[in-house]
């Protein structure tokens, strides 16, 4: 599981809530920078580590050793959930774990050295266990 080594604040600040303002796309990570296919966002959506872990291996049990998988994104924005049990107010809940903030647009998994079809199935594969919209893309098209 990814997770930064060192913080300097426990909790953040929540964000923005409407979406409109999220849905602004994203400007960094928008083109592929290492493999030939990737998997692209289309919907904003905060992405935990847990959820990465899920697809990275989703998609390395398809490509088996031959295939190269660049993770182009990294959680380092801390979440937190209150207690169960726990009343309204009492204060801002422990941190539960780490996400990063996804904009349409964003390249979030790369991959090379297999062939087309091997890709696009496991570019598809760790779409489905993201919490967005995401496309296939690729150099060639």
């Amino acid at each position: 599981m990814l997770l930064p080594k060192k913080v300097k604040y426990r909790k953040w600040q929540s964000g923005r809530k409407n979406i409109e303002k999220r849905m602004v796309s994203s400007t960094r990570g928008t083109t592929l920078s290492f493999g030939s296919f990737g998997l692209k966002s289309e919907t904003p959506a905060r992405i935990t580590s847990n959820q990465i872990e899920s697809a990275r291996k989703a998609m390395t049990r398809k490509l088996t050793k031959v295939g190269k998988v660049w993770i182009r994104i990294f959680p380092d924005r801390p979440f937190t959930q209150k207690g169960a049990g726990v009343g309204m107010g009492k204060g801002k809940g422990d941190p539960q774990g780490y996400c990063t903030e996804i904009r349409p647009g964003r390249v979030i998994f790369e991959v090379d050295g297999v062939s087309k079809e091997i890709a696009h199935e496991a570019l598809r594969k760790a779409g489905t266990k993201l919490p967005i919209k995401s496309r296939i893309i690729s150099r060639e098209a």
